[in-house]
């Protein structure tokens, strides 16, 4: 069994793509915050729900989270019934963290897995894999749905039980797995994921990141997915308010948005900002700033991903002053009630830019 915990049934949509759809409904899943109206929802489009995280790592043999926070992903590892509440021994083999958090925490955490001690995996029974196939049909799926998710879950299933059993494994393992590319690359299955921990269990959990994205990167040790992905939301956030501001001065000089995008494609201001996520309203088709800056990546989640970025640097005392000054302005922006409004939004909100059509 694979289960997710803190996944919203939306989320479940933009991360399945559509070759892989139907493992996601088979998935074990526990949504954020226990939210008895998102466990109805969920029960009614045929997905599996548990009460707790304890619950979860009983009955599974890997577990993916994506929390919003620090302080949430520790609740559900180490919290009162948490998936590390049943002591030093864990059920699940693997781990994935895949929520956007301190490199410090996915370090302790990493830690705190590999101190348990596997228990003894549960044999199938004979019989039982008829038994689950009634119980799909029930759910809804036809034959040729239900073959393909055996299929696929077999062949995940595979790789982790032959990467445990030849090395002798008696540990759990867990790998930060964090995120890159935003709902419109969930919604077409081409995330990336930035992956830290073992090497060995990377290669292990590669055939199940990769049924969910297009790209896994390896970071180095646990914490460092983590780390990767602050750097990389850092240098989103301040490549997005130097776009806007030049679109917002171009404006103010004269010179239309559409023309700067073009001369920004083909010169040496080339950059994702501008070439695939263009803030100016009006210039370019399926981005949220087409559709009034709904959907995307909240300003409030960059807003945390700058304060963690921060945070992190002052660890290691780093000085970032573009960092630093990223995040007071859209710590700004959410103050004035457009926390939920996509980062781009920072164009019209902060530089004052014009839509163009």
């Amino acid at each position: 069994m694979i289960a997710m915990v803190g996944f919203s049934y939306q989320n479940i949509q933009y991360i399945s793509n559509s070759d892989q759809a139907y493992v996601s409904f088979s998935w074990s899943l526990l949504p954020p915050n226990r939210n008895s109206n998102a466990m109805k929802m969920f029960s009614e489009n045929r997905v599996a729900t548990k009460v707790t995280p304890y619950e979860v790592a009983e009955s599974s043999d890997v577990v993916i989270t994506m929390l919003p926070s620090s302080s949430s992903v520790l609740d559900v590892y180490t919290g009162h019934n948490g998936l590390l509440d049943g002591g030093s021994l864990l059920r699940p083999w693997l781990l994935i963290d895949s929520s956007t958090i301190d490199p410090q925490t996915s370090r302790k955490l990493s830690l705190a897995v590999s101190n348990c001690v596997l228990k003894e995996k549960r044999v199938k029974e004979e019989g039982q894999q008829s038994t689950d196939e009634r119980k799909l049909a029930l759910m809804g799926f036809n034959q040729e749905e239900i073959e393909k998710l055996h299929g696929l879950l077999n062949i995940l299933s595979t790789d982790v039980c032959s990467w445990t059993q030849s090395r002798n494994w008696t540990t759990p393992v867990m790998l930060d797995a964090p995120v890159s590319g935003g709902t419109v690359a969930a919604e077409a299955g081409t995330l990336t994921f930035m992956v830290g921990g073992r090497e060995d269990a990377y290669l292990a959990a590669q055939a199940l990141l990769l049924s969910m994205g297009k790209n896994t990167i390896y970071c180095g040790e646990a914490g460092n997915g983590s780390a990767a992905k602050i750097c990389n939301n850092l240098a989103m956030a301040v490549s997005m308010l130097g776009v806007s501001e030049a679109f917002a001065l171009g404006q103010s000089l004269g010179i239309t948005a559409k023309t700067l995008t073009k001369i920004f494609s083909s010169s040496s201001a080339s950059c994702w900002s501008s070439n695939s996520y263009n803030p100016v309203p009006g210039v370019m088709e399926g981005v949220p700033s087409s559709r009034d800056y709904k959907g995307g990546f909240a300003s409030k989640l960059m807003a945390k991903d700058l304060s963690l970025a921060v945070a992190s640097a002052q660890e290691v005392g780093f000085n970032c002053p573009f960092t630093l000054k990223a995040k007071e302005l859209y710590v700004e922006l959410c103050k004035k009630d457009h926390d939920s409004e996509d980062f781009s939004c920072v164009f019209r909100h902060f530089y004052s830019g014009r839509d163009e059509h």
